[in-house]
């Protein structure tokens, strides 16, 4: 069994076909989905998609490209359904910072305040976060630790193989391992998951974006997740059966998923 920890399933690309992209991941073992809220303008049809589907869960969140749209309101409205488990997808994201140094400044401190008020929701509704960090290592530990996040801890997303980050294993964060593995290119993150706690390690497509080798271009979807596992057992040197044990264990425990 294994539990897609963040899988965009919200996203127009499955509209056409969810059936069979979940009939897919389920014949080939994949037993759990988790939507991240990442698009305020999607969460609807999110919450849609997991009422419809035992195994689909959400989460409610907004993303750094999108606060604007941040709004408590929206929270309070779907943080306490009963298939929403986490906050987020939030966090701190400094890649496509744009225009004077005064403005990209200004656009950090934007950013810092949104994650900041949605780990005090995160507190407030007992749910773990999912964090996205891109480019903002240190600024988005220096916050997580701060103001408490290991109160409910969470999730690093697509995990950037940043070692500065591997200490907050200690305050409650998992590590998001996806396609990303299984790319050539990915070296650093090759050589930095052994060092991740094995009880820390998640698994996720991300999907449809970031579709594992050999499949790198394409939509991804859930039943990549085997390409994970076997990338994770292979560079661990482990079963695929202990490394889809481990982490489905690991994400049924921060969800709070029975």
């Amino acid at each position: 069994m294994i539990v897609d920890t963040h899988i965009h399933l919200d996203d127009e690309r499955y509209r056409d076909d969810l059936d069979e992209v979940l009939r897919r991941a389920r014949e080939n073992g994949v037993q759990g989905f988790i939507i991240p809220g990442a698009d305020s303008s999607t969460l609807k049809r999110a919450v849609e998609i997991a009422e419809q589907y035992d195994d689909v869960y959400f989460a409610v969140g907004i993303h750094p490209y999108d606060i604007d749209s941040f709004n408590e309101d929206y929270f309070s409205t779907y943080a306490k359904h009963k298939k929403c488990v986490a906050i987020g997808e939030c966090g701190l994201d400094y890649f496509r910072l744009e225009g004077t140094d005064e403005e990209k400044k200004d656009e950090k401190k934007r950013q810092a305040e949104v994650f900041i008020k949605q780990i005090e929701l995160a507190k407030e509704y007992k749910k773990p976060l999912i964090v996205h960090i891109r480019d903002a290592s240190r600024d988005s530990k220096k916050i997580l630790l701060e103001h408490g996040a290991g109160e409910v801890g969470g999730v690093l997303h697509c995990y950037n193989a940043d070692e500065e980050l591997l200490s907050l294993a200690n305050n409650g964060f998992y590590f998001g391992i996806g396609g990303v593995l299984t790319f050539k290119n990915a070296k650093k993150l090759v050589n930095v998951l052994p060092k991740i706690p094995k009880d820390k390690l998640l698994i996720e497509t991300d999907g449809p974006y970031l579709a594992p080798t050999p499949h790198r271009g394409e939509r991804n979807e859930p039943v990549y997740t085997n390409l994970v596992s076997q990338k994770i057992s292979e560079l661990l040197d482990i079963s695929t059966e202990m490394t889809n044990k481990t982490t489905t264990d690991n994400a049924l425990k921060l969800f709070d998923i029975s």
